[in-house]
């Protein structure tokens, strides 16, 4: 006689990563909610649709590439559920929505219920700061599918925007301002290079140049890359608010700045990034040394401490970096052109 653990898979175990998160989850539900955990599918009341002129659904789904592989390596867990959810969060912000609800998914070779619902805790921490439901999700159980102690996140989120809001809007013109927002590290991308360049590199090194205001001995490289992915919308949600002054914003995720911010130029329209303007975050110059990357590979692959890029007009600037309520810098600007993307002062 066969039964289902023998095959590798515990459904008793998924049972107790469902209650060891359970609490954490509820926490994230607002009166929108109608069902949640034990549903077939999570329940969430578009009343307020009927309240808007012309409501436009926005949805994004999205990982955190391998930067899991770090995070089991050193078997830390808290930060890969906020990592996924700022992500995701900040997408769909760069189409002007404001978050809704977020589903979540994970699979492992073997389930080990304290680290999912370390991951799944701290997507609901996520998700409680930002107000929006963590509605339901999926943990899957795959030996043969995923190495030993392997395992993988995704995650959708559903937010909304009248229409007249979405970015980017049509009026970008040669003029307007390229405006940037600190990252907080290397967010969720460029991992795979950066796992290459540091394996040979125990990640409890500690290295000097990482040291943090205060902390002069350095830190220690899991610290560094574990960084979690920051979210922008507390800090954008307000100026997002009619009549707003951004005229569209590029979320610095995959492809870094050189592929992500042409995205939203229209075929007319360049853009001009003056290196100058922000300081490089120690992070990626110990990345480029070590790995002998040149600079246009690094502004391809990671976001060199720019996480977002709001373009508005010249003379909206000031008042725009002055509602921020923290530190951003005038990166650049839009030039006539194709499209293209000019990175000058290396």
């Amino acid at each position: 006689m066969s039964v289902y653990s023998d095959s590798g898979v515990n459904i008793d175990a998924g049972n107790r990563a469902v209650e060891l998160m359970r609490d954490a989850v509820r926490a994230t539900y607002n009166k929108k909610v109608v069902a949640g955990i034990g549903a077939f599918g999570g329940l969430f009341d578009a009343g307020e649709l009927k309240n808007m002129r012309a409501p436009v659904l926005v949805a994004s789904t999205d990982g955190v590439g391998t930067k899991v592989k770090i995070a089991a390596q050193v078997n830390r867990f808290e930060n890969i559920g906020r990592d996924l959810v700022n992500h995701c969060i900040n997408d769909i912000l760069a189409q002007g929505a404001r978050p809704l609800f977020f589903l979540d998914y994970i699979a492992s070779s073997k389930l080990i219920p304290e680290n999912v619902a370390a991951i799944v805790t701290s997507m609901a921490d996520a998700c409680r700061e930002a107000d929006i439901a963590l509605l339901g999700g999926e943990t899957a159980e795959m030996p043969g599918v995923y190495l030993e102690n392997e395992f993988d996140v995704a995650g959708t989120i559903v937010g909304i925007v009248e229409r007249e809001n979405v970015l980017p809007k049509n009026d970008l013109r040669a003029g307007d301002v390229l405006i940037g927002l600190k990252s907080s590290g290397a967010h969720t991308n460029g991992y795979s290079l950066i796992r290459k360049i540091f394996q040979d590199v125990p990640l409890k090194t500690i290295f000097p140049e990482l040291a943090e205001e205060g902390n002069h001995k350095g830190l220690p490289l899991r610290d560094a890359l574990l960084a979690p992915h920051r979210s922008y919308l507390r800090v954008l949600e307000k100026c997002l608010a009619q009549p707003s002054p951004i005229k569209a914003l590029a979320h610095i995720t995959g492809g870094g700045i050189i592929e992500n911010l042409p995205r939203v130029l229209p075929e007319n329209i360049a853009a001009n990034v003056h290196l100058n303007t922000w300081q490089i975050p120690p992070l990626f110059h110990l990345i480029q040394q070590r790995g002998d990357i040149p600079t246009q590979e690094m502004f391809r692959v990671f976001n060199m401490g720019i996480g977002m890029i709001a373009l508005v007009a010249k003379e909206d600037a000031r008042e725009f970096q002055n509602s921020l309520n923290e530190e951003s810098f005038v990166m650049g600007e839009l030039e006539t052109g194709d499209r293209r993307l000019v990175i000058s002062g290396e």
